[in-house]
């Protein structure tokens, strides 16, 4: 497992995108499951950081599994605050991941913890 945390800004995106394409690279997935995974990242933390708490942390964990990558990222946010999955960018998401999934995890002192889970799988070997 490969876990990256970051401040929660749109700065630090690019980073965790780049640990996703190495990450894809390496599990020999082919170059459309790695651009896809790339940019279903980017879609993931880019909804997030627009609903993170002032000063919270964007955390990123990345499971390498046979065949697949999963990908679980999360912030803190303030309670009551959740990810819509009726927008264009979820609906892209969607269309990245083969699977993508929100969680939403009460916290204390009016903050909560949102996050999204996406699986891609690696497609067909190049080699």
């Amino acid at each position: 497992m490969v876990e990256v945390r970051t401040t929660a800004r749109a700065s630090f995106i690019p980073t965790i995108r780049a640990v996703a394409s190495d990450l894809a690279a390496r599990a020999d997935f082919d170059l459309d499951a790695i651009s896809d995974l790339r940019m279903a990242v980017d879609e993931a933390c880019a909804t997030l950081v627009d609903v993170a708490a002032p000063g919270s942390h964007l955390r990123c964990t990345f499971q390498v599994l046979p065949e697949r990558i999963q990908v679980h990222a999360e912030v803190e946010a303030t309670a009551g605050t959740t990810v819509s999955t009726d927008t264009f960018g979820w609906r892209v998401l969607q269309t990245l991941a083969d699977e993508v999934a929100v969680q939403h995890l009460p916290g204390a002192d009016g903050h909560a913890t949102v996050g999204i889970v996406l699986d891609k799988r690696a497609g067909v070997p190049t080699r």
